[in-house]
């Protein structure tokens, strides 16, 4: 049995497209990339409530996935969504209320380590994550497998093979108490994280990653969601899609809103397409100045473009979907368009690393459609 361990509905969506990947025979038609070659590639309710002791039981692909819920509504609304959809394949989806202080955590750890324990594979979507750095500290050696989360992956790469600590690109803070306390667990869930002699790493990912010895990686291809969703209706328009800069702190927020209101202008985009992080008043401000329908989908934005309708243009800043879009959307005819973040759109709070590693997200995209 597989268990995957999931806290964002783009990492469950990734999920399932590795299952498929596997389960449809790809992964044994696919070779693995060349180490140290960028890799090319040219649903029903979840409930909340559930028991995994024991082992949980096994689907019909042997993967059970467990969902470690987030605050945020539109993250958890999201993750629903995308739990109904791998319900309705066949998969064992387990909701874990995993936040709400030390008290929850130490029952999320009691209840999922046995599970995790009697894996044999973990599946995780944020190698950053320090809760599940936490329970791959407890379980020992195991098969791994990394899906995407995103841009984050390929920070992830480039980190294990420059033996670095694992930080998320956009942090410049030093240290937290709490981290430094963490730091053993964190450690020695790196080393798991980190291929080895005795252990292989996997990376599953549509990301044209750089990876170091003992790290094979298999390209993602949105073929599943491909194969249950579209061909997309194409509308007239451009669609233009958000991103959580402004959140994270990385760029300003007048300088982000004056951008959107320009490109919208000027490309004649309607609808705004929200990341499920965006505060929402940002998003009424910028409705007010653009005068954009704005869109707070439910499910991740490779389904909802697949679905359709969608613009035969979607502009869209540095982010994941340079690289996932024009996969979910192979075959139609909509271009993605990247629009580069200008260096004075920096917030005074954004890392050193911040301009460089936007930039390389939107040049490694070029040239996808």
């Amino acid at each position: 049995m597989d268990v995957a361990l999931v806290e964002s509905p783009v990492q469950l969506l990734n999920v399932l497209e590795w299952a498929h990947t596997r389960t449809s025979g790809l992964l044994d038609r696919i070779p693995s990339q060349p180490t140290g070659s960028a890799g090319r590639v040219d649903g029903r309710r979840a409930s909340d409530a559930g028991s995994v002791s024991g082992g949980g039981a096994a689907t019909p692909r042997g993967i059970t996935v467990v969902v470690l819920s987030p605050t945020d509504p539109m993250s958890r609304g999201q993750l629903r969504r995308m739990a109904e959809l791998a319900r309705d394949e066949g998969f064992t989806v387990h909701w874990q209320e995993a936040r709400g202080g030390a008290a929850v955590t130490l029952r999320t750890v009691r209840e999922l380590v046995p599970l995790l324990r009697g894996a044999q594979r973990v599946v995780v979507g944020d190698p950053f994550s320090r809760y599940v750095q936490l329970l791959l500290a407890l379980v020992g050696t195991k098969e791994l497998t990394v899906v995407d989360d995103g841009t984050a992956t390929l920070q992830y790469v480039a980190q294990v093979a420059r033996g670095e600590r694992l930080v998320r690109w956009h942090s410049r803070r030093r240290m937290s108490v709490r981290e430094l306390v963490l730091a053993p667990v964190s450690a020695a869930a790196r080393r798991r994280l980190s291929p080895s002699a005795a252990h292989e790493v996997e990376v599953f990912s549509s990301m044209p990653v750089d990876p170091p010895d003992g790290i094979r990686t298999r390209p993602n291809t949105y073929a599943w969601t491909r194969d249950r969703f579209g061909p997309p209706r194409l509308t007239r328009g451009a669609d233009l899609v958000g991103t959580s800069l402004v959140e994270t702190g990385v760029v300003d927020p007048e300088q982000y809103e004056r951008a959107v209101a320009s490109l919208a202008a000027r490309h004649g985009a309607t609808r705004y397409f929200a990341h499920r992080r965006e505060s929402t008043e940002k998003l009424r401000r910028l409705a007010a100045r653009t005068g954009m329908e704005i869109m707070r989908p439910d499910l991740p934005l490779e389904l909802i473009a697949r679905r359709g309708p969608i613009g035969r243009t979607v502009l869209t800043f540095p982010s994941t979907v340079l690289h996932t879009l024009p996969l979910a959307l192979a075959g139609t005819e909509v271009t993605i368009m990247a629009c580069d973040i200008a260096p004075e759109w920096l917030s005074d709070t954004a890392s050193p690393r911040a301009q460089g590693f936007l930039a390389a997200v939107t040049g490694t995209a070029r040239g996808r459609r």
